[in-house]
């Protein structure tokens, strides 16, 4: 513990750098109108455009608005984004929990799915709001504090020595502050089963000032192997700024993967999804998953067939080494793991 004290001593002075992230957020892009304007767009150039979401609200980070193309309504940043009419529209097999987790629940937001392994909403805020989120139903008001949910995650894991992982998902974990994820960090390494913490996070791509000195402290000298799984779906994604982000919590001793989401319209053909596997390589981080779209009310949009993403997996074995190769997977309520395509 005293190299851990010692060096969050030596970054606890940096409020510049947290309330430089807070002040990003904050800026976010919330109206329909905002951005396509910042975007050098109208209402027109989008014809099935919804304008004023009624539950499900628009919300973009600034420094994720700037990666966008200008005068491109078809752009891929943008479609993840962008609320459509057509999310109104109901599609058998298309529900409010696609993936189950209500089934899976332990309380107060613990998730135990996979053996070896708990899940904790941690949060159920975001920095960016994608229209595909598998969770963008969930009723997180239910959950409690997060005081109550990590006491309650804390004593679960404790009484399972079959339990050697937590993910932190969300929402976004990475959206707690500094101080509420030391607080995390600290009660698992006193847990003597416990060997590794990952976190599930879409922040170092779309709002990457989040990777403080700090934060990078607390998971370095937390005495757990860490595992950050980011999400990035387009290699446009990954600017200079979320590159030197993810530089930097490899520096920390952080193992970087990345799993992407397989989107008709965004990333559904062989050369961007090539790209994507080259540019994540450049930043340190390697393709973990290619999920195929957990079926979400909302999202039919996005569907790309099994047919068609079998044979995208086929031709990117063709061109890329294997290390590069997401695999090709699709999360099935109640199975033991996720199933490969």
């Amino acid at each position: 513990m005293c190299r851990y004290q010692t060096i969050l001593r030596m970054v606890s002075g940096k409020p510049a750098e947290t309330e430089s992230w807070k002040r990003e957020l904050a800026a976010s892009f919330t109206g329909v109108s905002a951005l396509l304007a910042a975007l050098g767009l109208k209402a027109a150039d989008i014809p099935d455009l919804d304008p004023n979401p009624a539950t499900f609200r628009l919300l973009v980070p600034p420094v994720f608005a700037g990666l966008m193309r200008m005068g491109d309504p078809d752009d891929p940043l943008l479609r993840q984004v962008l609320p459509r009419l057509i999310e109104q529209a109901q599609v058998d097999g298309y529900v409010t929990d696609p993936v189950d987790d209500r089934s899976a629940d332990c309380g107060h937001g613990l998730l135990r799915k996979y053996g070896g392994r708990s899940l904790l909403i941690a949060t159920g805020a975001c920095a960016i709001h994608c229209r595909y989120c598998f969770r963008r139903h969930f009723t997180y008001a239910s959950l409690g504090t997060v005081r109550s949910r990590l006491d309650a995650a804390s004593e679960h894991i404790a009484a399972d020595p079959s339990v050697s992982e937590l993910i932190l998902s969300g929402g976004d974990p990475l959206l707690l502050d500094d101080r509420t994820l030391e607080q995390i960090v600290l009660r698992l390494a006193t847990i003597g089963h416990m060997r590794r913490l990952r976190i599930h996070t879409r922040l170092p791509v779309v709002l990457p000032t989040r990777v403080t000195e700090r934060l990078c402290a607390i998971l370095a000298s937390s005495g757990l192997m860490t595992v950050v799984v980011i999400h990035a779906n387009h290699p446009r994604e990954l600017g200079d700024a979320a590159e030197q982000a993810l530089f930097d919590l490899r520096r920390a001793g952080v193992t970087l993967l990345n799993q992407s989401v397989l989107l008709h319209g965004v990333n559904d053909d062989p050369e961007t999804l090539c790209q994507l596997s080259e540019r994540l390589l450049q930043c340190g981080t390697l393709p973990y998953y290619l999920h195929q779209l957990d079926p979400v009310a909302g999202a039919a949009h996005f569907q790309v067939s099994d047919h068609d993403a079998i044979r995208l997996i086929e031709t990117l074995r063709q061109q890329l080494p294997g290390y590069l190769l997401p695999r090709l997977v699709r999360e099935i309520p109640g199975a033991a793991s996720k199933m490969p395509l």
